[in-house]
């Protein structure tokens, strides 16, 4: 493969709808993909779930990026808290177009194709209820929350605070 570059990514499954039943019709979609900054996805994730008439957000990625979409979902998810989850994996179909590099060749190599399968995954964060039979379903979380200020800085205190207790006596004279 080093003698050839690559010249076309064709998504086969572009256009397919997303993998979840009764999605609300304005529900944002963000695709994450491997250059995506998390800081910029979860900002307009958060503007987006605090605007009045949200319910729904989907996070979507493959390949390199699932991770990355998980990391938004868990901040988000620790921000805005009450929110259901639906996760479905899948895989995503890419065709890949190569084509031979360098000098001119009497007798070319013809482009070569390349079919791919990747893992994808679709993750859907609902204000509202969704169906716990389905699967993939992850109900909302509590997550304590501390107070910033002077009780965070009293929990603070108390456990740097605490000091091993030295022995009661040392018995002196003894050899």
């Amino acid at each position: 493969m080093e003698n050839f570059r690559r010249v076309q990514i064709m998504d086969e499954d572009d256009g397919k709808c997303l993998p979840f039943n009764d999605l609300h019709p304005h529900v944002a979609q963000m695709r994450v993909k491997e250059g995506s900054k998390i800081r910029n996805l979860v900002g307009y994730a958060l503007t987006y779930m605090g605007s009045e008439g949200t319910r729904q957000i989907v996070f979507s990625a493959y390949g390199r990026a699932v991770t990355k979409a998980i990391t938004c979902v868990e901040i988000l998810k620790r921000q805005v808290g009450g929110l259901h989850q639906i996760t479905k994996v899948q895989y995503k179909a890419l065709q890949e177009k190569w084509e031979q590099k360098g000098p001119e060749i009497k007798n070319p190599a013809p482009c070569l194709t390349v079919h791919k399968k990747i893992p994808s995954i679709c993750i859907l964060l609902s204000k509202y209820p969704l169906d716990p039979q389905e699967d993939g379903y992850q109900a909302p979380q509590s997550f304590h929350t501390r107070e910033i200020g002077k009780t965070k800085f009293e929990i603070l205190d108390i456990s740097v605070s605490k000091k091993r207790k030295a022995p009661d006596s040392i018995e002196e004279g003894e050899g």
